[in-house]
């Protein structure tokens, strides 16, 4: 039975200041190296449907969000995400809105000064 050695590197940003731990994953014989695997061995999560990664997007690999059974390989930056503070759908909306409103407010400037 040989056992395989990946390092990666735990990037925990759920709270306040990102962390930066060096983290051993210790592969069995015939285990594959997935995202999944390497939260429940490093003690994050306890499987898939944990309550911990119940959001979407909320883990990924530098930068790229990962699906639970994404491969990762030596040397890969494994980033848990804390959740948004506000929808950025939302904010595009909410400016798209105030800058018609704007428009419309010049526009009956424009037309109260011609009737004047």
């Amino acid at each position: 039975m040989v056992e395989q050695y990946l390092d990666i590197v735990l990037c925990d940003a759920r709270q306040g200041e990102p962390e930066l731990k060096p983290f051993k994953l210790l592969l069995a014989a015939g285990e594959v190296a997935t995202v999944g695997l390497a939260l429940v061995k490093s003690g994050i999560a306890m499987g898939q449907d944990d309550p911990v990664l119940t959001r979407k997007g909320c883990f990924g690999v530098f930068g790229k969000r990962k699906d639970w059974d994404s491969p990762i390989y030596a040397g890969d930056r494994l980033e848990l995400y804390s959740p948004l503070l506000i929808d950025p759908k939302t904010v595009r909306r909410k400016k798209a809105n105030q800058n018609q409103d704007a428009k419309f407010q010049a526009a009956a400037a424009k037309r109260k000064a011609r009737r004047l």
